[in-house]
């Protein structure tokens, strides 16, 4: 299951000067002192529930590295603590080799950042010049092809450091629960769908991606099983499905068939350690199970925190996954497409699919049905991240897009307008 906790490791470090005293140029105290105080406000601050830190006041330099050896004392540190990500501060100058060569160590995300330099004495001497050292960090990071982003220089309490460090921690969880994932296939690609072909072994090769196949055999005994090993958890789905939808007269007699599917994929996800699922759906069950549609099932788990891709799509799989990391866990990825262009506006797009959002993502002033057992409404109106990862001669890439939601006829199925900056460019 993915895992939405993740551990920052603080790494404020100095320059490698001898001992100058205090108001001197690159002196030891002006970096402790900072170095104390931003690790506080950090602590105080940006630690909860998903993100915790591991610290080194007890070791280097009174906290801070500074040269080879204590460099490795952080690394002793971090490897030990099975830390998720680096982060790099420069309390003054900084060293820009033992910085660069700690992240590459490491092998996991890096930021680096200065904070403002303040200290502008009477004898006109500054102590600190810590941004005028982060290029040279961040050039020696460049030349060990170690990854990275930065922060702006700016104070730690800035709005500017909030929004730039939190969306840092963000990004840990994705990279965190991408390299490894476990993503499960029931059934095969429908077969006009090479737009959703994907190279497992390349998967596997590049990024420990392991796509785990569940035949629908396996899917008959498990949802057999499911009778007599889930009652209690059927019945539960089965008052879902009623109580929380206007049931249209073909789907009434597909209830229990839902709630039992339902039952049958979320157990997949603990027997086979699943952190995403994708599945052949309108191609396959409704011959196997008696006219039955996964669409609403899909929607349901996707809201008790399973998600699930339709029509055997492994990196729309993957992108929901990462999408959730995202939110570490707490938001609710809608599996859509591009639909239709707007039928008046040049910039707004049908953003549709036959009925797999969660309902927790409805619209306040959209009713909910199930159709033929597939969901309609529409999604709640705001700002929508959308994402995708694919993949072009070995190459993978994310193509991250924003929208906003606009006005636009009604339709059938899960969906919403999303009106973007320039849709032809998209």
């Amino acid at each position: 299951m993915l895992d939405y906790k993740v551990r920052i490791a603080l790494a404020p470090m100095r320059r490698n000067v001898s001992a100058r005293p205090s108001g001197a140029p690159f002196a030891w105290d002006a970096a402790e002192e900072r170095g104390d105080r931003i690790l506080d406000y950090i602590e105080a601050n940006f630690k909860n529930e998903n993100v915790e830190f591991v610290t080194t006041r007890d070791i280097g330099c009174n906290g801070l590295m500074f040269d080879d050896a204590t460099e490795m004392e952080f690394y002793d540190r971090f490897a030990a603590e099975k830390v998720d990500a680096v982060f790099v501060i420069n309390c003054n100058f900084g060293n820009e080799e033992i910085a660069a060569d700690l992240a590459k160590k490491l092998g996991k995300p890096a930021l680096i950042w200065a904070p403002i330099d303040e200290d502008f004495n009477p004898n006109c001497v500054r102590t600190t010049d810590s941004q005028c050292g982060l290029f040279g960090v961040a050039r020696q990071f460049q030349r060990l092809h170690a990854p990275f982003t930065h922060l702006p220089t700016c104070r730690v309490d800035s709005p500017e450091f909030k929004e730039g460090f939190e969306r840092f921690c963000r990004v840990v969880c994705m990279v965190k629960n991408f390299e490894g994932m476990r993503v499960g296939l029931v059934g095969g690609r429908p077969t006009p769908f090479y737009s959703v072909i994907w190279n497992e072994g390349e998967l596997l090769e590049k990024f420990g991606i392991k796509v785990i196949p569940i035949n629908f055999a396996i899917v008959n005994d498990r949802m057999a099983k499911a009778e007599t090993a889930y009652p209690d958890e059927i019945a539960e789905y089965e008052r879902y499905f009623k109580e929380s939808f206007k049931l249209d007269e073909q789907t009434p007699q597909h209830i229990h068939g839902l709630a039992t599917m339902g039952a049958a994929y979320r157990h997949l996800f603990e027997e086979y350690n699943l952190d995403v699922l994708c599945a052949e759906c309108w191609t396959a069950t409704p011959l196997l199970f008696n006219g039955l549609a996964p669409c609403a099932v899909n929607g349901m788990l996707g809201d008790l925190g399973y998600p699930i891709a339709c029509e055997s799509d492994i990196h729309g799989a993957i992108t929901m996954a990462l999408l959730k990391c995202a939110t570490f866990g707490k938001g609710k990825p809608l599996f859509g497409e591009f639909t239709v262009r707007h039928p008046e506006n040049k910039n707004a797009e049908l953003l549709w699919h036959c009925g797999v959002f969660p309902l927790s993502q409805k619209a306040d002033d959209s009713e909910a049905q199930l159709v033929n057992q597939r969901e309609w409404f529409r999604g709640k109106d705001g700002t929508y991240t959308l994402a995708r990862l694919d993949q072009e001669s070995g190459k993978y890439m994310i193509l991250p897009m924003l929208c906003k939601t606009t006005t636009g006829p009604k339709t059938s199925g899960t969906y919403i307008w999303g009106e973007f900056e320039d849709l032809q460019a998209v």
